[in-house]
C-alpha cells in the first residue's frame, strides 16, 4: 500500500438537502446497530470472559476491515491522519468496548444505557472544544432536555442505585465521545468507513496477542447466544455500524448526528425485552415521546 498525499485543511461546504437526508439516514442506521451492542455483549458474556470477548471482537472486526481495504486497494492514510486514528482506536475500538463489557458483568443493560444517554451531550461538548462547532442555544436546550429525560428514565429503570460498574460506564462515556469526535473530524477529509477500518487495523498488533492471552486464561463455552453475540459486536457494532455512523457525521455534522443517539437507550431497552427477557415500565413510551421531540428540535436548530 502506498501513502496518500498529505492532508489539506478541510473547508466548510454547504451540504445539499438530499445529502443531509441521506447522512441522517446513515447516522440513524449506525444508532440502530449500536442499540444492539449491549444485549449482544450480554449474550457474548454467556460463553466468553470479558477480556476474551473484547479482544476477539477487535480481531474479527479488523480482519473484516483489512480485507475490505486490501480488496479495494486503499492506500495508507497520510501521516497527518495517524494521530487522529490512534484516538479513534483508543476510544472506539479498545476503550468503550472494554469498559462497557467489564461493567456489564455486574450491571444490567438498562443501567448501562445511562452511558449512551449521556453520550450525545458529551460528544457535542467535545466537538465544540475540538473542532470549533458552535451550536445554537435552541440546540443546547433541546440536547440538555433530551439527555435529562434519558438519564432520568435509565436511572429509574435501575432503581436509582449507583453500582461499582458506574466507574467503568462513565470512563467509557468519555473515551467514546473522544473517539466519535475525532472520527467525525477525520471523516471530513477521508471516507468514513476508512476511518474505522484503519483504526481497527492499527489495533491488530495489540488485539491479536491480547486475544491469545485472554483465551488461554478465560474459559470459553460456545453456544448459539455467545457466538451470535460475538459476531454482532464484531461485524455490526465494531465495523459496519461505525462505517455508516462516521459517514452520517461527516454529512450532517458531529453535534446533530450525536443527538440521534438519544434514541439509542430506548432501542436498547426494546432489544433487552425481546432478547434478554427484561421488563419495561410505563415510563418507556413517555420518555420515547420526549426524546423524539428533542431530536426533532436539534435537527432543525442551526449550529
Amino acid at each position: 500500500m502506498r501513502a496518500q498525499s498529505s492532508a489539506t485543511a478541510p473547508t466548510r461546504i454547504a451540504v445539499p438537502a438530499p445529502a443531509r437526508t441521506f447522512g441522517t439516514l446513515q447516522a440513524a442506521l449506525g444508532v440502530a446497530a449500536f442499540s444492539l451492542t449491549f444485549p449482544a455483549t450480554a449474550w457474548g458474556l454467556e460463553g466468553f470472559g470479558p477480556w476474551s470477548l473484547v479482544a476477539v471482537r477487535s480481531v474479527l472486526a479488523a480482519l473484516l476491515a483489512g480485507g475490505c481495504l486490501l480488496a479495494l486497494r486503499i492506500p495508507l492514510p497520510a501521516r497527518a491522519h495517524w494521530p487522529g486514528l490512534a484516538v479513534v482506536a483508543a476510544g472506539v475500538v479498545v476503550g468503550f468496548p472494554l469498559l462497557t463489557t467489564l461493567a456489564l458483568r455486574t450491571s444490567t443493560t438498562a443501567h448501562a444505557a445511562v452511558v449512551v444517554g449521556l453520550l450525545p451531550l458529551t460528544t457535542a461538548l467535545l466537538s465544540a472544544l475540538r473542532v470549533g462547532t458552535r451550536p445554537s442555544r435552541t440546540f443546547w436546550a433541546a440536547a440538555l432536555a433530551g439527555a435529562a429525560a434519558v438519564v432520568a428514565f435509565t436511572v429509574q429503570q435501575s432503581g436509582g442505585a449507583l453500582t461499582t460498574a458506574d466507574l467503568y460506564l462513565f470512563a467509557a462515556l468519555l473515551v467514546c465521545a473522544a473517539g466519535y469526535t475525532e472520527g467525525g473530524r477525520l471523516a471530513r477529509t477521508m471516507p468514513g468507513w476508512q476511518v474505522i477500518a484503519w483504526a481497527l487495523v492499527l489495533c491488530l498488533p495489540l488485539s491479536v496477542p491480547a486475544a491469545a492471552l485472554a483465551l488461554s486464561h478465560e474459559p470459553v463455552h460456545l453456544g448459539a447466544h455467545s457466538v451470535a453475540g460475538l459476531l454482532w459486536v464484531a461485524a455490526g457494532s465494531q465495523f459496519l455500524g461505525l462505517v455508516v455512523w462516521y459517514r452520517g457525521m461527516a454529512a450532517i455534522g458531529i453535534p446533530k448526528a450525536s443527538q440521534l443517539q438519544l434514541a439509542q437507550p430506548l432501542l436498547t431497552l426494546v432489544w433487552s425485552v425481546l432478547l434478554l427477557g427484561e421488563h419495561l415500565t410505563v415510563a418507556a413510551p413517555l420518555t420515547a415521546a420526549a426524546v423524539l421531540v428533542c431530536i426533532a428540535v436539534t435537527q432543525r436548530a442551526r449550529g
